[in-house]
Protein backbone atom coordinates (compact mmCIF):
# COMPACT_ATOMS: atom_id res chain seq x y z
CA UNK A 1 0.00 0.00 0.00
CA UNK A 2 1.95 3.13 -1.13
CA UNK A 3 -1.28 5.11 -2.62
CA UNK A 4 -4.65 6.29 -0.95
CA UNK A 5 -5.49 7.60 -4.26
CA UNK A 6 -3.79 7.94 -7.85
CA UNK A 7 -2.29 11.51 -6.40
CA UNK A 8 -2.13 11.15 -2.60
CA UNK A 9 1.15 8.83 -1.44
CA UNK A 10 0.61 7.34 1.48
CA UNK A 11 3.34 8.65 4.56
CA UNK A 12 3.73 7.61 7.95
CA UNK A 13 1.99 9.89 10.65
CA UNK A 14 2.34 9.82 14.49
CA UNK A 15 0.24 9.31 16.94
CA UNK A 16 -0.17 11.22 20.35
CA UNK A 17 1.25 7.48 22.19
CA UNK A 18 4.19 7.69 19.48
CA UNK A 19 3.07 4.89 17.12
CA UNK A 20 2.68 5.25 13.27
CA UNK A 21 -0.57 5.20 11.26
CA UNK A 22 -0.66 5.27 7.40
CA UNK A 23 -1.67 8.92 6.13
CA UNK A 24 -2.06 10.68 2.42
CA UNK A 25 0.07 13.29 2.46
CA UNK A 26 -1.85 16.20 0.87
CA UNK A 27 -4.13 15.13 4.32
CA UNK A 28 -1.10 15.39 6.72
CA UNK A 29 -0.45 18.96 5.13
CA UNK A 30 -3.87 20.00 4.85
CA UNK A 31 -5.09 18.85 8.59
CA UNK A 32 -1.72 19.95 10.51
CA UNK A 33 -0.89 16.43 11.23
CA UNK A 34 2.46 15.33 12.75
CA UNK A 35 4.30 12.98 10.01
CA UNK A 36 7.84 11.95 9.26
CA UNK A 37 10.16 13.16 6.49
CA UNK A 38 13.55 13.46 5.60
CA UNK A 39 15.98 16.44 4.94
CA UNK A 40 19.48 16.10 2.34
CA UNK A 41 22.18 18.58 2.31
CA UNK A 42 24.80 17.94 0.55
CA UNK A 43 28.10 19.53 0.69
CA UNK A 44 31.19 20.24 -1.27
CA UNK A 45 33.48 21.63 1.39
CA UNK A 46 32.35 24.67 3.09
CA UNK A 47 29.28 24.96 0.12
CA UNK A 48 25.97 23.34 0.55
CA UNK A 49 23.95 22.75 -2.71
CA UNK A 50 20.49 23.99 -2.59
CA UNK A 51 17.73 23.92 -5.35
CA UNK A 52 14.85 26.69 -5.94
CA UNK A 53 12.01 24.44 -6.24
CA UNK A 54 9.86 24.03 -9.10
CA UNK A 55 7.00 26.88 -9.78
CA UNK A 56 4.58 23.80 -10.29
CA UNK A 57 5.21 22.46 -7.23
CA UNK A 58 1.85 22.30 -4.96
CA UNK A 59 3.72 24.62 -1.94
CA UNK A 60 6.18 26.58 -1.81
CA UNK A 61 7.21 26.86 -5.64
CA UNK A 62 10.03 28.71 -6.73
CA UNK A 63 11.55 29.10 -3.06
CA UNK A 64 15.01 27.63 -2.40
CA UNK A 65 15.54 24.90 0.04
CA UNK A 66 18.36 22.49 0.48
CA UNK A 67 19.35 19.91 -1.81
CA UNK A 68 16.24 18.09 -1.30
CA UNK A 69 13.13 17.18 1.12
CA UNK A 70 10.75 13.69 1.02
CA UNK A 71 8.35 12.03 3.10
CA UNK A 72 8.89 8.47 3.62
CA UNK A 73 6.61 6.07 1.71
CA UNK A 74 4.58 4.11 4.47
CA UNK A 75 7.01 1.35 5.63
CA UNK A 76 9.85 2.64 4.03
CA UNK A 77 13.36 3.06 5.56
CA UNK A 78 14.03 6.78 5.74
CA UNK A 79 17.62 6.45 4.97
CA UNK A 80 16.11 4.80 1.54
CA UNK A 81 13.56 7.99 0.87
CA UNK A 82 16.53 10.41 1.50
CA UNK A 83 18.43 8.53 -1.10
CA UNK A 84 15.88 7.94 -3.34
CA UNK A 85 14.49 11.61 -3.54
CA UNK A 86 17.88 12.80 -4.59
CA UNK A 87 18.47 10.33 -7.41
CA UNK A 88 14.73 11.22 -8.40
CA UNK A 89 14.96 15.28 -7.83
CA UNK A 90 18.80 15.90 -8.76
CA UNK A 91 19.52 12.77 -10.60
CA UNK A 92 22.86 11.57 -8.68
CA UNK A 93 23.50 9.58 -5.37
CA UNK A 94 26.30 10.03 -2.64
CA UNK A 95 26.80 8.46 0.98
CA UNK A 96 24.57 10.13 2.93
CA UNK A 97 24.86 9.93 6.85
CA UNK A 98 22.05 10.74 9.24
CA UNK A 99 22.87 13.38 11.52
CA UNK A 100 19.80 14.76 13.26
CA UNK A 101 16.06 14.80 14.12
CA UNK A 102 14.15 17.84 14.51
CA UNK A 103 10.82 18.67 14.85
CA UNK A 104 8.83 21.98 13.28
CA UNK A 105 5.47 23.41 12.14
CA UNK A 106 5.43 25.71 9.55
CA UNK A 107 2.57 27.49 7.18
CA UNK A 108 3.72 26.69 3.74
CA UNK A 109 0.88 28.53 1.86
CA UNK A 110 -2.30 27.51 -0.10
CA UNK A 111 -4.18 26.64 3.86
CA UNK A 112 -1.66 23.43 3.70
CA UNK A 113 0.94 23.14 7.11
CA UNK A 114 3.92 21.24 7.66
CA UNK A 115 4.31 19.62 11.09
CA UNK A 116 7.44 17.24 10.86
CA UNK A 117 9.64 15.05 12.53
CA UNK A 118 12.73 15.08 10.45
CA UNK A 119 15.31 13.07 9.85
CA UNK A 120 18.42 15.06 8.55
CA UNK A 121 21.43 13.52 6.22
CA UNK A 122 24.54 14.59 5.26
CA UNK A 123 26.61 13.90 2.42
CA UNK A 124 29.67 15.04 0.54
CA UNK A 125 30.54 15.64 -3.07
CA UNK A 126 33.59 16.76 -5.15
CA UNK A 127 31.26 19.59 -6.93
CA UNK A 128 34.21 19.87 -10.05
CA UNK A 129 32.58 16.40 -10.89
CA UNK A 130 29.03 16.14 -10.17
CA UNK A 131 26.99 15.66 -12.69
CA UNK A 132 23.76 16.92 -11.39
CA UNK A 133 20.44 16.46 -13.40
CA UNK A 134 17.71 18.46 -11.79
CA UNK A 135 14.22 17.09 -12.86
CA UNK A 136 12.67 20.30 -14.01
CA UNK A 137 8.91 18.99 -13.05
CA UNK A 138 10.89 19.30 -9.13
CA UNK A 139 13.54 21.50 -9.48
CA UNK A 140 13.81 25.05 -11.34
CA UNK A 141 18.41 25.25 -10.98
CA UNK A 142 20.48 24.63 -8.47
CA UNK A 143 23.50 26.12 -6.92
CA UNK A 144 26.29 26.05 -4.64
CA UNK A 145 26.15 28.63 -1.25
CA UNK A 146 28.08 28.97 2.12
CA UNK A 147 26.35 29.57 5.45
CA UNK A 148 27.79 32.79 5.32
CA UNK A 149 26.35 33.94 1.91
CA UNK A 150 22.95 32.33 2.96
CA UNK A 151 22.67 34.44 5.99
CA UNK A 152 22.99 37.51 4.24
CA UNK A 153 20.30 36.48 2.10
CA UNK A 154 17.63 35.16 4.24
CA UNK A 155 18.22 38.04 5.75
CA UNK A 156 17.56 40.59 3.16
CA UNK A 157 15.00 38.28 1.36
CA UNK A 158 13.69 35.64 3.53
CA UNK A 159 10.37 35.27 1.28
CA UNK A 160 13.11 33.75 -1.13
CA UNK A 161 13.50 30.46 0.93
CA UNK A 162 11.46 28.07 1.93
CA UNK A 163 9.81 28.19 5.97
CA UNK A 164 11.82 24.60 6.72
CA UNK A 165 14.90 25.98 5.49
CA UNK A 166 14.68 29.16 7.04
CA UNK A 167 14.05 27.68 10.23
CA UNK A 168 17.19 24.94 9.64
CA UNK A 169 19.40 27.52 8.89
CA UNK A 170 18.35 29.52 12.49
CA UNK A 171 19.06 25.97 14.11
CA UNK A 172 22.24 25.42 12.57
CA UNK A 173 23.35 28.85 11.51
CA UNK A 174 26.82 27.50 10.31
CA UNK A 175 25.70 24.60 8.62
CA UNK A 176 27.09 21.76 10.52
CA UNK A 177 23.98 19.84 10.09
Amino acid sequence: MDKISDNDIVIPAIAVDGSYYPVGKLQAHREGILHLAVSVFVFSGEHLLIQRRALGKYHCGGQWANTCCTHPHWDEPMATAAARRLREELGFGVALAERHEVEYTADVGHGLRENERVTMYVGQADRSRLEIRPDPEEVAEVRWATAEELRGEIAERPEDFTPWFRIYCDRFPDLKI
